[in-house]
């Protein structure tokens, strides 16, 4: 997948699992390490893992496996390393407290 088909397909997973207030910011200007940040909320813990989990299954079986995820074992906030797209579920107490729209917007 080029990056704006692995974007598309990354939204396209987190609307199915109705993830909430979803902002796509492009980074590549301010990091070496990925090109496009992916923000979303889930409702709970369980939902913020769900949607994620969701992303890692589907990208496996699309044949492009994240390179690392973090935070499923707390649920507050998940990252999906996929490369070119970073993927950030939070939880909207974790979201306003570290507020990456304006970090890396």
């Amino acid at each position: 997948m080029d990056h704006e088909q692995l974007k598309a397909f990354v939204v396209e997973k987190i609307e199915d699992l109705k993830a909430r207030d979803i902002i796509d910011l492009d980074v590549s200007e301010k990091s070496t390490v990925t090109e496009t940040m992916l923000i979303c909320s889930g409702n709970s813990k369980r939902h913020v893992v769900s949607i994620a989990e969701n992303v890692v299954v589907e990208a496996k079986q699309a044949g492009n496996p994240p390179l690392s995820i973090e935070g499923r074992e707390v649920g507050d906030w998940v990252l999906v390393d996929l490369g070119d797209v970073v993927l950030h579920v939070m939880q909207d107490e974790a979201r306003d407290f570290y507020q990456l729209e304006k970090l890396w917007g």
